[in-house]
């Protein structure tokens, strides 16, 4: 990127250089909008005596928790805070006080500089001068001379509005110091938005006065008291974070109807929903009651949360109850509504003429958007950047969350390809005269639901190959990084609301088989061959000035299956914080390689800074597992594996019979992260030696690292055996040590320059097939990188 120039440069009379996109290693995470350093460099000291002084506006207990961060970075002990002084080491200057309470248009720039005459933060408004402390906190290193901040300017402010993470608290309970540790998380990571999921099939967490059978008869006595969710929006406001709560109606009743039946579409009996998915009871539109409850419901939420919006779920409506009730029926024809998604139309009406009359405005997911619904509704996207885009086109405004769900293991590069604009193709499917194309289609069956189908297309130019995909039902995508293996073997990669999805398919004649590895688990696939290129659904994009008014960001989401609160730090830390990159800095910030550093150090920012349990977590749960505190070889066997990516987790238990509330989240895989560090950066070595066979040093890399986890799999063994949570781990443990020996012996061919035949290559290929497949829901990670040595050894 071309250097640029600043005034501000100039008044330092100092060189600098200011960079939009990450172009240094200062841990900042997300990545501001300018960053402004001196080329001869330099670094302000940080002494137990520095002082912090915030002038402009109260903000309460702000200066305390901020000098009691610094505490925790830096080991000093808390000295009493010093009278306010111009000469602070620290001087948080705010142009104008504002009301406490975080809107959606809160102004969040600041100015932050850090010279020899110590720190400049300058912000319009309190929210403004919160992420900006974040940003100081982040640049607080501890070197070999002591705690020090590099001389920098900073200019920023958020590329969207709203940025923010849901947490399902409804399907596993979450306590209150888990949910505050989490909104730490949230403003830690210049977010400012927790969406609190509070009801479900599973369990009302509300407790209501008006209703007081909601709570009593179905939450099994795990609910917030009215002062406890107060306490919640009180100690989110201090930190600039807003509260949006969700009630789901119509769908997602299954509490509802447990406690008040009366309002349901069909009469029941019901009981407590144990199990996960999505279930039959429904809020009957046609009784009058039902609105007069969601009235006095609406009513004590928006005593509790002021925010603006409340988000009233509306999505994955089964219409069973409505399509069978005849009283349903006549009302939808007395009103003429033509089936039932206008019937939900209907019922959403009447919900925002509540919300309206309670001053608050309406957001619920993909299935609530309809044409007649005012637009001051906001849709959150479920169901992708298409369905985003058309939205916007007609004027409704909306946030993405496809692509950024972390209750799915996916990797953070996933995360952070993932953009809430949607992407046209500019023509590139359409086949030119000179160019040549062929179409395959493929059924790939899954564990659980039916088959995913398609089609993709391969197109041969005089540059190179590029094609594109059509999954059934969704819009065409072009495809990258397609490579021939063999004459007759493809692979290539897109981004899907699946996860990564790279076939890896045999074409002959007009046959296709193999696997498409969706995220990191192979799924078996099969197809033929097309007479010509399908037609496909092409992608919904809104014009420029639409997306930019109607676009407004989006949110992480954390749905709670497979969540509880003694794993959910591992499941949200620290990956929020690469969607929180992605909503606020830059659209151009985009090297992952870049982006996977600063997240290393960001990951240990927010454990000793922000209090962050990820690591905590983890080990706890290892010393359960292992019966043991010295758990050195289960971490180092969990080195090299990743919890099974997509739904296959939920799948697998879904075939077992154990989808559901009692299935006990204690494996291993419940405290894995998300994808193996050590994996990617061995996957970074393989590619540098496959490009130069010379590069001793990544052969040295790869070979020790292999080594031990090679050593490993004899002192991980006894751990393995004694336990019965790990013991469905045994045979992983013998293929680590089995592949390691593969991989030396693949390194030291290929410096050879030894070629295998055809047989030894069949039998390796074998092996890794075997190490592919998902035992007791963990994937061994050690496969990709050894699959790349194995072809390039030919």
């Amino acid at each position: 990127m071309p250097l640029q120039r600043t005034l501000l440069a100039c008044c330092l009379s100092l060189t600098f250089s200011a960079v939009a996109a990450p172009a240094s290693d200062l841990p900042l995470m997300p990545w501001p909008q300018k960053v402004v350093q001196p080329a001869s460099g330099g670094a302000l000291t940080l002494t137990p005596q520095f002082t912090l002084h915030i002038t402009g506006d109260h903000l309460e207990g702000a200066e305390a928790r901020w000098r009691a961060r610094i505490s925790r970075q830096t080991g000093w002990p808390l000295l009493p805070a010093s009278a306010p002084s111009d000469q602070a080491t620290i001087q948080v200057q705010i142009a104008q006080a504002v009301d406490p309470l975080p809107q959606p248009d809160s102004d969040e720039s600041y100015h932050l500089e850090v010279n020899s005459g110590g720190v400049t933060l300058k912000a319009n408004t309190r929210f403004g001068a919160m992420r900006g402390m974040e940003t100081l906190l982040q640049l607080i290193e501890n070197n070999e001379t002591g705690t020090q901040i590099p001389y920098v300017i900073i200019d920023d402010k958020p590329r969207f509005p709203w940025r923010g993470v849901l947490i399902d608290s409804a399907r596993h309970f979450l306590p209150i110091e888990t949910v505050k540790r989490q909104i730490d998380g949230i403003a830690a990571a210049r977010m400012n938005v927790f969406h609190w999921h509070l009801t479900d099939d599973q369990g009302w967490r509300f407790a209501s006065s008006h209703y007081p059978q909601l709570q009593e008869k179905a939450s099994d006595g795990l609910y917030y008291t009215q002062q406890q969710m107060r306490d919640v929006v009180r100690y989110a406001t201090q930190r600039g974070v807003r509260v949006v709560p969700e009630i789901d109606v119509p769908g997602h009743a299954s509490a509802i109807a447990v406690a008040m039946p009366e309002l349901l579409s069909a009469p029941g009996p019901y009981q407590m929903e144990r199990g996960w998915g999505v279930f039959k009871p429904l809020l009957d539109p046609s009784n009058e009651a039902v609105f007069t409850f969601i009235d006095t419901l609406m009513g004590e939420v928006t005593a509790i949360f002021p925010d603006p919006y409340i988000h009233i779920g509306g999505d994955e409506v089964d219409p069973t109850q409505w399509n069978d009730s005849p009283k349903i029926q006549q009302f939808m024809r007395d009103h003429g509504l033509k089936d039932t998604h206008a019937l939900q139309a209907w019922f959403n009406q009447r919900v925002e003429k509540i919300l309206e009359a309670h001053q608050r405005r309406m957001i619920g997911w993909d299935e609530v958007y309809h044409p007649d619904l005012p637009k001051s509704i906001l849709i959150q996207s479920w169901q992708g950047q298409d369905a985003l885009g058309e939205v916007a086109k007609h004027d409704f405004r909306g946030i993405l969350s496809t692509g950024f769900y972390l209750d799915q293991p996916q990797t953070a590069a996933y995360h952070y390809r993932n953009d809430p604009w949607p992407q046209g193709l500019q023509g590139q499917d359409q086949i030119q005269a000179d160019e040549q194309a062929q179409s395959w289609q493929f059924t790939m069956p899954r564990l659980k639901g039916s088959p995913v189908k398609g089609s993709f297309t391969l197109v041969e130019a005089k540059n190179g190959w590029r094609g594109f995909i059509d999954f059934s039902g969704k819009a065409r995508r072009m495809v990258s990084d397609i490579r021939w293996l063999s004459p007759t073997q493809l692979t290539f990669s897109v981004d899907t609301w699946m996860g990564p999805f790279q076939p890896m398919v045999t074409l002959t004649q007009d046959k296709l088989t193999g696997y498409m590895l969706v995220g990191n688990v192979r799924y078996p696939a099969e197809g033929s061959k097309l007479a010509q290129v399908p037609t496909g659904i092409q992608p919904s994009v809104p014009a420029p000035e639409q997306m930019q008014n109607n676009l407004i960001g989006g949110e992480a989401a954390l749905w709670a299956e497979n969540v509880n609160s003694r794993v959910i730090d591992t499941r949200l830390w620290p990956r929020a914080f690469v969607v929180a990159e992605r909503l606020w800095s830059a659209k151009d910030v985009t090297d992952s390689d870049n982006m996977y550093q600063r997240l290393n150090a960001v990951d240990r920012w927010g454990t000793v800074s922000v209090g962050l349990q990820q690591h905590q977590q983890a080990e706890v749960q290892m010393m359960r597992l292992a019966n043991t505190s010295d758990i050195t070889p289960l971490r180092v066997l969990a080195e090299v594996l990743e919890p099974a990516q997509y739904y296959t987790r939920q799948h697998l238990k879904f075939q077992a019979g154990h989808y559901d509330y009692f299935e006990p989240l204690n494996r291993l895989a419940d405290v894995l992260p998300a994808e193996s560090e050590p994996v990617r950066l061995l996957d970074k070595q393989v590619d540098a030696l496959i490009a130069n066979r010379e590069d001793r040093m990544a052969a040295n890399v790869i070979r020790q690292q292999l080594q031990r986890w090679q050593n490993n799999s004899d002192a991980v063994m006894p751990l393995i055996l004694s336990s019965y949570q790990l013991k469905p781990l045994q045979q992983q443990v013998q293929q680590v040590a089995q592949l390691s020996r593969m991989g030396i012996d693949l390194v030291n061919a290929m410096q050879r320059n030894q070629a295998y035949g055809a047989s030894e290559v069949a039998e390796m290929h074998a092996k890794l097939d075997a190490a592919a497949e998902v035992q007791d829901e963990t994937v061994l990670a050690l496969v990709r990188p050894l699959e790349k040595l194995l072809r390039s050894s030919k």
